[in-house]
């Protein structure tokens, strides 16, 4: 007898990623020395959809030849989290993982709460892997995930790639892995109940004062009883249509964007408007990036504002960017310098 059904399919999940790890690094350089297998390591926090991740790969690792192990992110943010990231610890040792740590982090507040708390959990995860070298580390994101992320696209209204929501792969080199996106919450929690797994529940995740918590027990219920239950299906499937089409136009634009410069490099403004908006303002992007605007405080507002520098002059003066760079309409060039 086969194992449960919700099992089989994390394993599978899992093990198709595995394949394609030992595809891109069959082995790799590490602290242990040249030639040894890949090593994998996956993000636990002790909920359900990363227990269960730990457990199909501690399952699937060894029948594939790849070494497993495993890391948690203590954020400091709760009364006794360090206790806590020292039970998952234990829980990953007893699952054979190895290596396996917890790493405190100090979360900041750049951002909000949560991008905070994001962003220290990924410089962590970042080093850990550096440290070990790591292939990759596997995130326990399911569709449910997915959905959330493409609602709060939706409500920021900064376009399809933010609709793309998560990429199955992602990070320097596709280092990070995100096996479950085409699974369900229910799923990985049904994998870790019939596996007898113990999990935690995150009180954030339960928290109002966050919002991803708002989208998940408030208004993904209130889509789901007006439309029906194809709404997490469907969004999921939206975020990857959106990938699709913002794969594509990055593409577009990154082709394009050597024949918008004149020789000293500025764009011409005449060529610009000719293109489509939605290449026209990746080009901007890129631009301004080249420049030495920060990619991550680069939003669409500020793309609109110089977009009109093109599109509805009116002799407006410079634009600033993040990053201390200017945009500002010389003639017929669009010229940006950092100050």
């Amino acid at each position: 007898m086969g194992p449960h059904p919700a099992v089989a399919a994390i394993r599978l999940a899992v093990r198709r990623v595995l394949h394609d790890v030992l595809t891109l690094a069959p082995t790799t350089s590490s602290p242990q020395g040249a030639g040894v297998p890949p090593l994998v390591l996956v993000a636990c926090s002790g909920g359900a959809d990363s227990m269960a991740l730990a457990s199909a790969l501690a399952f699937e690792a060894p029948r594939l030849g790849v070494r497993a192990g495993g890391v948690t992110v203590d954020h400091g943010l709760q009364q006794g989290s360090d206790l806590r990231a020292a039970e998952v610890v234990s829980r990953l040792t007893a699952l054979d993982l190895d290596p396996v740590e917890a790493v405190r982090v100090d979360v900041g507040r750049e951002g909000g709460p949560e991008a905070a708390a994001r962003d220290a959990r990924y410089a962590a995860l970042d080093a850990v892997a550096d440290r070990h070298g790591a292939a990759a580390i596997l995130l326990g994101h399911t569709r449910d995930d997915q959905a959330e992320t493409v609602l709060l696209g939706l409500a920021r209204g900064s376009g399809i790639r933010s609709l793309s929501g998560m990429a199955t792969a992602s990070g320097v080199g596709g280092r990070y892995r995100r096996p479950f996106l085409g699974l369900d919450r229910q799923t990985a929690r049904k994998a870790c109940m019939v596996q007898s797994l113990p999990v935690w529940d995150d009180p954030h995740n339960a928290d109002p004062a966050y919002t991803r918590s708002r989208v998940r027990h408030e208004a993904l219920p209130v889509l789901e009883k007006a439309l029906g239950k194809g709404v997490v299906e469907a969004l999921a499937r939206t975020a990857q249509l959106s990938r699709d089409d913002a794969d594509a136009l990055d593409s577009w634009a990154a082709a394009v964007e050597p024949s918008v410069r004149d020789d000293s490099g500025d764009l011409e403004v005449a060529k610009l408007y000719a293109l489509p908006p939605a290449v026209r303002r990746r080009v901007l992007r890129r631009a301004a990036i080249a420049a030495g605007s920060p990619a991550g405080s680069l939003f669409a507002r500020h793309l609109e504002e110089v977009d009109r520098l093109i599109t509805g002059w009116r002799g407006q003066g410079a634009i600033n960017l993040p990053g201390r760079v200017a945009v500002r309409r010389q003639g017929g060039r669009l010229v940006l310098r950092q100050g």
